[in-house]
């Protein structure tokens, strides 16, 4: 194991390290705020989950511009940059929403909050492309899950035991890992964006905007995407409606949850590279597709059981759809950019995450207030069974014009070097 583990260290730069490590120092922070904010919100300001809906919709449209700026700044300026930018932003906007006792101010902040929390977003996977070779991608970004877990397998349990003496612990927490991760950044790390040829034109920015545009023409890449975005959306409910629909039809407390979303990140950290590595030579797209089929039976079985041990069960399958789906998702849309618009292709594949989350949990919410709550989680089952299916026509329509995965992004790496 020790041999493995010393293999698979050597098999990446230093720079992919420290960048793993600041990464998760920063959602370590995240994980211990954002597992508990709908619960926050319901209980500071004596709300419903439509209140709460609004609340995540209005950081999805300030998330929305942020990583659309993200992106285009990040291929214009650098990823180092951004990525400081967006951590002294978030750290900033945590404090602040923990002093807020007015819930309208609390409105009127949150698009600020999510633009300012996105915009570094696309700077960090930019630079994770930019540090891995493309035959080392799929094992890079399922370290980086990892460590993502890892943060995730120990914030929810702190973060639960903080918010039972005070809910603003949480929200100092996320800002001080935020300014450690920014300190690291100042030292250690340094700009990993490709130079381009001297004699080369320089953008506008402007002009860096309107790359957006090449983006958008990619059509398999923008189904690909719309499809995960079906996926996001029943998946996204684990970090926000979850716990609340637990809590008021189960009894099962704050602390509880910590635990399963705990369990579901540890579950990652121990098995996500020893399944990422066997799974990997698979064709993708049947793999996410057998992905979503495990989200589909994990999120329908919250509309009929009660049991505290079937709830870890529902999360255990979840689980495995998750690490399935997450073995190849990052590495695909990485490996859909061509080198001078990574930024772009990276922000535009967070849209399968954001746009789910400006209506999804507002839209959760309204039903949860209106109607039976367990209907919640069959209609979920429904969408992600259909979003498997939907993979695998894609990949049918795909073999029909002779095109597999590996042979188009050959295509598009050829179309590259000829436009450059």
């Amino acid at each position: 194991m020790f041999t493995k583990l010393n293999q698979t260290y050597r098999k990446f730069p230093k720079s992919f390290w420290v960048l793993i490590f600041a990464t998760f120092i920063d959602h370590l922070g995240g994980a211990l705020m954002f597992p508990f904010f709908a619960i926050y919100i319901t209980l500071h300001f004596k709300v419903g989950m439509t209140e709460v809906g609004l609340m995540f919709t209005l950081f999805g449209i300030g998330a929305f511009f942020g990583n659309f700026l993200g992106g285009a700044l990040t291929d214009k300026y650098g990823r180092r940059k951004l990525f400081l930018f967006g951590l002294i932003a978030s750290a900033l906007s945590s404090i602040s929403m923990g002093l807020i006792d007015n819930i309208n101010l609390f409105y009127a902040i949150a698009p600020l909050v999510g633009l300012l929390g996105r915009i570094g977003g696309p700077a960090v996977q930019a630079m994770l492309v930019d540090l891995l070779p493309e035959k080392t991608r799929p094992e890079g970004f399922a370290i980086y899950r990892v460590a993502d877990n890892l943060a995730v397998t120990i914030g929810p349990a702190i973060g639960g035991l903080l918010a039972s003496h005070s809910y603003m612990f949480l929200f100092v927490g996320d800002a001080i890992a935020s300014a450690i991760t920014a300190v690291i950044v100042i030292l250690v790390i340094s700009e990993s964006k490709p130079q381009p040829a001297k004699d080369g034109p320089v953008e506008t920015i402007g002009q860096t905007m309107e790359g957006y545009k090449e983006v958008l023409r990619d059509w398999i890449f923008m189904l690909f995407i719309t499809i995960s975005a079906l996926g996001s959306l029943v998946y996204m409910q684990m970090n926000s409606t979850l716990s609340v629909y637990l809590l008021q039809e189960h009894g099962f407390s704050a602390q509880n949850f910590g635990l399963l979303l705990s369990m579901n990140a540890f579950m990652v950290v121990v098995f996500q590279f020893p399944i990422s590595r066997r799974i990997s030579k698979n064709v993708p797209l049947k793999m996410i597709s057998i992905g979503m089929a495990f989200y589909a039976v994990g999120f329908a079985m919250y509309g009929f059981i009660s049991s505290v041990f079937m709830i870890f069960m529902a999360m255990v399958i979840i689980t495995i759809g998750e690490m399935i789906v997450a073995t190849f998702s990052q590495s695909m849309a990485a490996s859909f950019a061509s080198e001078d618009k990574r930024g772009r292709y990276m922000a535009m594949h967070n849209y399968a995450h954001i746009l789910p989350s400006m209506f999804g949990v507002l839209a959760v919410g309204l039903f949860m207030d209106n109607m039976d709550s367990f209907w919640v989680w069959y209609i979920g089952g429904f969408i992600c069974t259909f979003a498997a299916l939907a993979y695998l026509l894609l990949l049918r329509l795909m073999n029909g014009k002779r095109e597999n995965i590996d042979e188009y992004e050959n295509r598009l790496s050829l179309d590259s070097v000829e436009n450059t």
